[in-house]
């Protein structure tokens, strides 16, 4: 039986859908869309402002007369990717020739931006951490784009046999150097197979949660296409096991008046990131990128340590 706050793909299923009312909370949601060729899908946003990030695949995104043409990626281990924003109260379609898979990460929105179109060349692209910590953050709606009013998503990707969002961090108690934030980490999985590729959709690798008194204790062995919602707590690591690459979307919102991802350290593991001092970032990363600028964070931190 897994844990209430690890929704489980089922077998040849859909990932399962988040909403506020089915996480128990107020802000973020995500929906993963998996389209058959020459499919479509139409929706209205309603109170949430949303992206359509393509995951495998490429498609055309229709909101408030704009017509967006996403390049995509064959999967998320290939290449950073370009995607969309839109607005509170829109309608949206979505068309995919080639078929393909979106994640449409969103948040409960106070004002009505425009819809825009991202290229994955303006993806800022981060390596941090050091030595089995090292792991590569693509930033395409990190705090430091200004398009969206709340929501906030930053994909990660951990090679074989490393640990992202590591040190243990949390973000549930506003204050100095900590905004409340609800989270959610959507996982997609890759067996590393011979010269070089990737069998994607095989394997699992393990997510850490838990609060200080336990109220909240998980360890899960996650497998591609699952979900772990994060209401309060550390998390981390997120565990890639020898022979099976990581990736995972972080989808963020709270109440703060500003987009921010301040965190704070578990106080027991803090000390891990001085440990870090004179070691090398794993030069297997960046394991993908849009032939954007690469940077190497100098102490391993970054603004969200994903």
């Amino acid at each position: 039986m897994t844990h209430p706050l690890h929704l489980a793909r089922p077998p040849g299923g859909p990932t399962p859908a988040v909403t506020p009312s089915v996480a128990g909370w107020t802000y973020c949601g995500l929906r993963i869309v998996e389209l058959t060729p020459g499919g479509s899908l139409e929706l209205t946003t309603g109170s949430c402002e949303l992206v359509i990030l393509p995951l495998a695949g490429a498609c055309r995104v229709g909101c408030d007369g704009r017509e967006f043409e996403l390049a995509g990626r064959p999967d998320v281990f290939s290449r950073v990717t370009d995607f969309a924003y839109v607005p509170r109260d829109a309608t949206v379609r979505i068309e995919s020739a080639g078929g393909g898979r979106f994640a449409l990460p969103s948040a409960e929105a106070r004002t009505r931006r425009e819809p825009v179109h991202r290229p994955a060349e303006s993806v800022a692209v981060e390596v941090r951490g050091r030595g089995a910590a090292t792991r590569q953050v693509n930033n395409f709606l990190d705090p430091s784009v200004p398009i969206a009013d709340r929501l906030i998503a930053v994909e990660v990707l951990t090679p074989e046999g490393s640990w992202s969002s590591y040190p243990p961090h949390k973000h549930d108690t506003p204050g100095p150097g900590e905004a409340r934030l609800e989270e959610i980490y959507y996982f997609e999985i890759a067996r590393r197979a011979p010269a070089g590729h990737r069998r994607v959709g095989e394997g699992f690798a393990l997510q850490r949660l838990y609060t200080a008194d336990r109220s909240i204790d998980l360890c899960a062995a996650v497998a591609h296409g699952d979900v772990v919602l994060i209401p309060r707590g550390y998390h981390g690591p997120s565990v890639a096991p020898p022979g099976y690459d990581l990736y995972y979307l972080n989808v963020l919102a709270g109440p703060a008046a500003d987009r921010t991802m301040a965190f704070c350290d578990d106080p027991a593991h803090a000390w891990v990131r001085g440990a870090w001092s004179g070691q090398r970032a794993d030069a297997r990363l960046p394991m993908t990128s849009a032939a954007g600028a690469v940077v190497i964070a100098p102490d391993g931190s970054g603004p969200g340590t994903a």
